[in-house]
């Protein structure tokens, strides 16, 4: 079974909040308001004093424009924390603007996938130690997805759900308040962005940066043919030359690019499936899977997925912002499960 629901008793001494700490975004949820906080997981720092000049969107702005005396960097790649020290300020950085410079130390839902090993999750709840928590408890993102997408998690059914984030897919089939079969993959919304980027370079000899390939791939890229993407313009650089200049990109080159990826996400659906128990996978046969996650909206994905694996897929109502939602509902009593699973950071 996998981390269970951590329980939360009511507090008025401090405020509650839970945080999905994407590598792409984060989102900060607080008991009562919802999502008050969704920016970049992008942090500019001034080299020689390590100083933080910018958090969040302003900062994503300065990817790839940045002096030399500036660096702007994502502190999370593949779901993991790479830079501790920035990860910290980034969070405490959002915690403080969701508390709306309210003075507390808040108790703090934080998601993470599901393969993370126990020095990685120890990474996380010491950068939200670091960033001022009174608490801090890990939830699973499948688990976070699940509940966000409105599943009753605690109930004798099985349900699959995939989250398509920025560094990694979660697969899992959950029932009983617990995880039965799952798979976590270091394969997202980056790795197409990755791959893109390099397709570019090799064939057309032009550079471009990341966020032009994420816009790239949701106006070009798709899961499968006929999925609605048509061809687009793209600014960039040349590499021979080194002035700018432009490509036309049709639906049909780019298809093969983003393709070992997803054939990725699809064979850990298929595998994760192998291992459910047979009473659970008649759940899942009749309900489907829902599919969360910001990669949720790459064109035809959910086709590919129905295509794949010949279960019915449903979408979840908000997908870039169910797993924060998830999370957040867990921190209330409705949810209640074994307070020993949770990880406690003393005050």
């Amino acid at each position: 079974m996998g981390l269970q629901l951590p329980f939360l008793p009511r507090s008025s001494e401090s405020l509650d909040l839970a945080v999905d700490l994407g590598t792409a975004n984060t989102l900060v949820y607080m008991r009562g308001r919802g999502v008050v906080l969704s920016e970049p997981s992008v942090v500019a720092v001034e080299e020689r004093t390590g100083d933080v000049v910018a958090v969040g969107l302003h900062a994503r702005r300065m990817l790839g424009r940045t002096p030399g005396t500036i660096t702007a960097t994502r502190p999370l790649r593949d779901g993991v924390i790479r830079e501790l020290g920035v990860a910290q300020q980034m969070l405490r950085h959002f915690i403080d603007r969701a508390l709306a410079g309210r003075r507390a130390r808040p108790r703090v839902m934080i998601c993470v996938p599901s393969g993370l090993t126990k020095l990685e999750r120890r990474a996380v709840l010491e950068a939200a130690d670091q960033a001022g928590a009174r608490e801090a408890h890990l939830i699973e993102e499948p688990m976070a997805a699940a509940i966000g997408a409105g599943i009753e998690v605690a109930e004798p059914v099985g349900h699959l759900v995939v989250d398509v984030g920025g560094g990694t897919t979660e697969v899992a089939v959950i029932a009983l308040g617990g995880m039965v079969a799952s798979r976590s993959i270091r394969v997202g919304g980056d790795t197409l962005d990755d791959a893109l980027i390099a397709h570019v370079r090799r064939e057309h000899n032009f550079a471009i940066g990341p966020q032009t390939a994420e816009d790239l791939k949701m106006r070009v890229g798709s899961a499968l043919a006929g999925a609605g993407a048509q061809p687009a313009e793209v600014r960039g650089r040349d590499v021979a030359r080194g002035i700018p200049r432009t490509v036309i990109l049709d639906p049909d080159e780019v298809r093969p690019v983003l393709e070992p990826a997803i054939a990725q996400t699809v064979a850990a659906v298929v595998e994760t499936l192998a291992e459910t128990p047979p009473e659970l996978a008649a759940d899942v046969m009749a309900h489907g899977l829902v599919l969360a996650g910001g990669g949720a909206l790459l064109p035809g994905l959910d086709d590919r997925l129905r295509r794949d694996t010949g279960l019915s897929v449903t979408t979840a109502k908000s997908p870039l912002t169910c797993v924060a939602t998830g999370a957040g509902m867990a921190l209330g009593p409705a949810l209640a499960a074994r307070r020993r699973s949770s990880v406690l950071i003393p005050g």
